[in-house]
């Protein structure tokens, strides 16, 4: 199976392209961001454009920005090439434009490749159906490297709609408690707070607390290596081949869902 990776010279993508030999795959190449200076991996061709590298390859692999993921998807859609989409700080509308997209070729598109992040995600989600929100309040601290740029990040959000879905609600209609600062008054019942610290050079941890007046109950992931994310990216990109259209989730390339 030949796999394109876009910004295959940036770090996740050289860890990509290290997964996919690992796989037994064939590196079909990648894209790099306009002007840049970087070297590609060793035996990686370089692709022009994104147009280019989903007409060049079986399945594209990208972990690249919230602002290419609509390009990308629209390009894997006119190539009819499968997609693994790993950006994260999406739009609802963005994410509606990959979802299109997803109509003509089969998108795996998550938040986070780890298998043990999913299967919290499963967790929080049953968690919240047996916890009541007028009795638990669901709280979400997640830490990151200093330079990632959005927040709360990709995987916080996740797990704010895994604990909305189980309370039979979406995170839009729960609300969200954010950022506080100062007097803000009063925690609104059934909302789901979320709390973000950047600093260092932290791969990502995540904490979904359920808290109660008699009891805490807290659910913990920590990612030691980036290395998980593209292994598990990987696996989606091999799981993909001979699938129909759609926009699957990491738990389906598990199959738990």
């Amino acid at each position: 199976m030949r796999i394109g990776i876009a910004g295959i010279a940036g770090r996740m993508g050289r860890l990509l392209a290290e997964e996919v030999a690992a796989a037994g795959a064939t590196l079909a190449g990648g894209t790099t961001r306009p002007g840049s200076t970087k070297a590609l991996p060793a035996g990686a061709a370089a692709f022009a454009d994104a147009a280019a590298l989903f007409a060049g390859a079986e399945v594209v692999i990208d972990f690249t920005h919230a602002d290419l993921a609509v390009p990308h998807a629209e390009a894997a859609a006119a190539a009819g090439t499968p997609l693994v989409l790993g950006t994260s700080g999406l739009s609802l509308a963005q994410e509606a434009a990959v979802a299109e997209a997803a109509r003509r070729v089969p998108v795996v598109y998550a938040a986070n490749f780890s298998p043990g992040v999913n299967l919290v995600l499963a967790l929080a989600e049953q968690m919240a159906a047996a916890l009541s929100p007028a009795q638990y309040d669901a709280e979400i601290v997640e830490m990151h490297h200093r330079q990632k740029v959005d927040a709360p990040a990709g995987t916080a959000i996740a797990l704010g709609r895994a604990v909305a879905a189980g309370r039979g609600t979406t995170l839009e209609q729960a609300g969200i408690e954010s950022g506080r600062d100062g007097h803000t008054g009063p925690r609104k019942t059934g909302a789901i707070g979320f709390a973000a610290m950047r600093g260092g050079q932290v791969v990502g941890e995540h904490t979904l607390l359920f808290a109660g007046a008699t009891e805490h109950i807290a659910l913990t992931h920590r990612s030691f290596d980036r290395r998980v994310y593209a292994t598990g990216a990987v696996r989606a990109a091999l799981w993909l081949q001979g699938r129909a259209p759609g926009l699957y989730g990491m738990k389906h390339v598990l199959g738990m869902g």
